[in-house]
């Protein structure tokens, strides 16, 4: 068959540099119908021209209308849209796929292999460049806070409100019953470059009061109280502004939502440790540091001992 319509190679002729094939197949307009096939003539093993109709049986169906490899061999995309409306989650169908019925299919076809493509193998490596794109905008803003204040701890400090945050992101996904998906985690890390304002604006002002001679737990209340209203109308702007995205009902913004949640939840619920968290870790560091500034005073006193002790003998 292939030999009837695509062609056998006859001969090969010399023209200048370049070799032409003489190919040997049906004429065109017999290419083109479908009929033909009925007559043709298929060789056997021993030479004899038969007819295919006598060595085959034919259907009509519908073919394939492409034919697509994978590391040369043939494969098949097969997709699946999983409705959320009626409770289905995408990765606990997936996982029961792999331990159930594709295994049970390479046990029964040996030749068939199956494999993550496409969406999911690109999904995994999103998640791997957005987790490292992440730890570099991390370092990016505790280089930044650094360089403001002047010190090594107190950025940190303010960014422990980030892991606070990403807790509210994901205790909001599971109170609203949405399930963590890649947009969450852009609202992830969209919600790290926001929970820290407050922490930041609470820690500039106490620090502005502690410049004027103010002591540190008074500072610490005094700066609460001064920025309060501040971070408190942030959170609920913030929160509400999101909250008719969170409730919208429309096909067009259910991708959009999940992001909105990670916003909201963590920045309200990162809000809140701020208040109590960010002043408690100030004195513990103030702490730290008066300890640091007794152990060198008095090992300074010691040394000074020492030395007038080696003066009088």
């Amino acid at each position: 068959m292939r030999q009837g319509l695509y062609g056998a190679e006859a001969q090969r002729v010399q023209r200048g540099r370049d070799e032409v094939k003489v190919m040997v197949r049906y004429p065109e307009g017999e290419r083109r119908r479908l009929e033909v096939l009925e007559d043709m003539r298929i060789r056997t093993p021993a030479g004899a021209a038969v007819p295919l109709t006598s060595v085959a049986a034919m259907r009509w169906d519908v073919g394939l209308p492409s034919i697509t490899r994978v590391d040369r061999e043939r494969a098949i995309d097969i997709i699946i849209q999983v409705s959320k409306i009626k409770g289905g989650n995408p990765g606990e169908i997936l996982g029961k796929l792999q331990d159930g019925y594709l295994g049970e299919l390479e046990a029964k076809h040996p030749g068939v292999h199956w494999a993550l493509t496409t969406t999911s193998k690109d999904q995994a490596d999103s998640y791997r460049e957005l987790g490292v794109g992440f730890i570099v905008a991390l370092f990016v803003m505790y280089a930044l806070m650094a360089v403001a204040f002047k010190s090594y701890l107190q950025p940190a400090i303010i960014m422990t409100a980030i892991p606070f945050g990403i807790v509210g992101a994901i205790g909001g996904h599971l109170l609203l019953g949405f399930e963590l998906t890649m947009l969450s985690a852009f609202g992830i890390v969209a919600l790290a470059g926001v929970v820290v304002n407050d922490s930041l604006v609470l820690i500039d002002a106490v620090n502005g009061l502690i410049k004027e001679g103010v002591p540190v737990r008074e500072a610490l209340i005094r700066g609460g109280r001064m920025r309060f209203r501040a971070i408190l109308l942030t959170t609920l702007t913030t929160f509400f502004g999101l909250t008719p995205l969170m409730l919208e009902t429309s096909i067009q913004a259910q991708f959009l939502i999940p992001m909105g949640v990670s916003l909201a939840f963590g920045v309200a619920f990162a809000t809140t440790i701020t208040l109590v968290l960010i002043p408690a870790l100030y004195l513990v560091l103030e702490d730290i540091r008066r300890a640091g500034d007794w152990v060198h005073g008095n090992l300074h006193e010691e040394g000074e001992r020492r030395s007038d002790v080696q003066e009088e003998l």
